[in-house]
């Protein structure tokens, strides 16, 4: 998701918690991340949550929610068009919807949108609006009807430089004709100026870009080529609404800067009603939603908790209906069959985020000078590359899955699922064949290859000595610094290197922030690598590596993370680093240039994902899939691999028991670790 989503927090924390990213969702010390699991959330209503504890039946729906979060995965905003963080989806897509959601499979289904199609290939795509969809506040008190109109404003919001800091600009500019040109146009504008800009019949944004409402209920929209994935990007949070008339209400874009749950308006399933920062947010059934068949909970609370530990405390309590399991939990419970919860232990729902190791190769030490030492071993691809073959990272998926680590394997950039040949080959597993890789076995990391990963060393340490690197190179980690777990996580991947490479070639150093991950290390470029995750934003390979291109400023981790856009200079110790970055880059203009045979198309992108891992520009690394106990249907949520709408709390089933290893297929599997695991 650009969640942008950012990405992911800290496995650690990931793991610790729950169920659950863009985003962000993501999984790192960047974001769009989330991890697996929800994080946890709570309920309201205490003592009716208890007596319908004490009546539960095995059938008996909840109607009033509570989960577990993790207090670090706060709400940053409440513009939807602004976010890109798993956060603020897990909260935002349950208060303002778009043209389209998705369904438990990832398929699309309709939304705000209840028709929608192309007729010439993908280069113009018309969604039809349905009646009754209303704008409400806070209390579910009627505002407006959401018409065709305020998807324009949501656009023109977005594309303008100074209303949305440039947020999710990316998708629209590389799709839709005109984005681009406008874009540019509000940046050579004064702030006034900008901000007086409104998506109007004969407007500045009519003439320029290719959208047209000709109705309250239909829009059309014009890429600039052929775009036949197009409407996978109705479900990305770029394209939706906004009213005018709210942003009046506010007093213009900087009260739109400033709203809360308070005072936006919301076409969404549910209504924020409570929201107090760092602790609780409770939020309402819409009682004037659109959708009155679907199923929605009363109430839904989602209570802040500060670790694992808390969320499985609360869960055992009967005060939150769902929590994610630490490695030591899950391990307690797994290997005692006579736990109470042994029979409960089921695996989360994979979340849509593929992570990644994420190079930075313009590093710079506190004192704001260059980490000339990392940055000239880092552009040498031998070290990168035993770093690829080198790190066996089971120790740490166990942190995640100790009973099932293997599943967290991930040898791709792009995420399983995100899009299928025509004859149903999963992408990845096309990029599978571009680099010969075997499929994995569930055993031991099939990369993995410890003689060439030490002929790479000898390379790495031969090839950098004479252009001055000293060893062992320093690697330095960030963390939240009052976060345990992310600290236990660190440790352990600390260890994977040292198991890999001994001591004399790379010193893992872990360090930590003390707020902002962004602001204190990735911005000031301290990092010397981060763990990402990226969810798609729309069901394309482009979505993916379109973040990597080098000197493409749209491109999130090459202008966010890894800086590379910022290396222009061609030096002997970088001339190899650039030419795998420019090989990459045509590669991928190559695939995308691709639009009328998506079988050609995704052939050509995998030669291009190839070139990247091969190169170990980036180093795939995870999936976040762990165990939770939980009382809410798993397979019934919105699983789709791309967009915004994963988190909806809709027609989601739940059993008041909780369900069960057995109902959910892996109670042989838990029986083996158990066995495997006797004392």
């Amino acid at each position: 998701m650009k969640d942008t989503v950012k990405k992911l927090l800290a496995l650690a924390m990931a793991s610790a918690l729950v169920l659950s990213g863009c985003g962000g969702g993501s999984e790192n010390s960047g974001e769009k991340k989330p991890t697996e699991g929800e994080t946890p959330t709570t309920n309201e209503g205490g003592d009716k949550k208890e007596e319908e504890k004490k009546e539960a039946d095995s059938g008996e729906e909840i109607k009033d929610l509570v989960m577990p979060i993790a207090a670090s995965r706060e709400l940053e905003t409440f513009n939807i068009l602004y976010s890109q963080r798993a956060e603020d989806f897990e909260n935002l897509s349950n208060l303002v919807d778009g043209l389209l959601e998705a369904d438990p499979q990832g398929k699309l289904t309709p939304c705000i949108a209840e028709e929608w199609g192309t007729e010439d290939g993908g280069l113009t795509w018309t969604f039809k609006l349905r009646d009754g969809v209303k704008w409400v506040d806070m209390n579910g008190q009627e505002k407006a009807d959401c018409t065709a109109k305020d998807f324009a404003t949501g656009l023109e919001w977005v594309l303008n430089f100074h209303k949305n800091d440039s947020s999710n600009t990316a998708m629209p500019i590389e799709m839709i004709k005109g984005a681009k040109e406008y874009y540019e146009y509000t940046k050579t504008l004064t702030k006034e100026e900008a901000y007086a800009l409104k998506a109007d019949e004969g407007s500045k944004f009519f003439e320029m870009v290719g959208m047209e409402v000709p109705d309250d209920h239909t829009i059309i929209y014009h890429c600039i080529t052929e775009k036949p994935y197009f409407d996978s990007l109705g479900a990305y949070n770029a394209l939706y609404p906004m009213s005018q008339a709210m942003v009046e209400e506010l007093g213009g874009p900087d009260g739109v800067r400033k709203m809360n749950n308070e005072t936006m308006w919301y076409n969404g399933c549910y209504t924020m009603t409570e929201y107090i920062q760092g602790n609780e947010k409770i939020f309402t059934k819409n009682p004037m939603y659109w959708d009155k068949e679907c199923k929605l909970f009363d109430t839904v609370t989602y209570k802040m908790v500060e670790s694992g530990e808390i969320g499985y405390q609360l869960y055992e309590n009967g005060e939150v209906d769902t929590c994610g399991l630490t490695e030591s939990q899950l391990t307690t419970i797994a290997t005692d069959p006579n736990h109470k919860f042994y029979d409960y232990l089921v695996p989360a729902t994979p979340n849509k985020f593929s992570y990644q190791f994420h190079f930075n190769f313009n590093k710079k030490n506190e004192d704001g000078t260059p980490d000339t030492n990392w940055n000239t071993a880092i552009a040498n691809k031998a070290f990168r590359q035993s770093m690829y073959y080198g790190l066996d990272l089971t120790n740490y998926w166990k942190r995640t899955n100790v009973i099932d680590p293997m599943s967290c394997e991930n040898n791709f950039y792009t995420m399983k699922g995100l899009c299928y040949t025509s004859d149903g080959t999963d992408y990845t597993e096309l990029v599978r064949e571009e680099m010969g890789l075997p499929k994995e076995n569930g055993e031991t990391p099939i990369r993995m290859d410890k003689a060439k990963a030490e002929e790479l060393k000898k390379q790495a340490m031969e090839e950098l000595t004479p252009l001055g690197v000293t060893f062992p190179v320093e690697l330095d980690y960030y963390i939240p610094g009052s976060n345990q777990a992310s600290l236990d996580s660190a440790n352990v991947l600390a260890q994977c290197f040292t198991d890999a490479f001994g001591e004399d070639y790379i010193k893992f150093n872990i360090k930590t922030f003390i707020k902002s991950n962004t602001q204190e290390v990735t911005i000031p470029h301290l990092h010397s690598i981060l763990l990402n995750g990226w969810g798609a934003d729309y069901g394309d390979p482009m979505n993916y590596l379109g973040q990597e291109r080098y000197g493409e400023p749209n491109a999130y981790y090459s202008e966010n993370y890894s800086y590379i856009n910022e290396i222009t200079e061609e030096t002997p110790a970088n001339k190899e680093l650039l030419a795998a970055y420019k090989e990459f880059n045509e590669l991928v203009a190559a695939a995308d240039a691709i639009n009328d045979n998506m079988d050609e198309r995704y052939k050509a992108f995998a030669k291009a994902e190839a070139c990247l891992i091969e190169n170990a520009l980036v180093i795939p690394y995870n999936y976040s899939v762990g165990f939770v106990l939980t009382k809410i249907d798993k397979d019934t949520k919105i699983n789709a691999m791309f967009g915004s709408c994963n988190d909806k709390m809709k027609n989601w089933g739940t059993k008041q028991s909780g369900y069960t290893s057995e109902e959910k297929g892996c109670a042989d599997k838990i029986h083996a670790f158990t066995e495997a695991n006797k004392k």
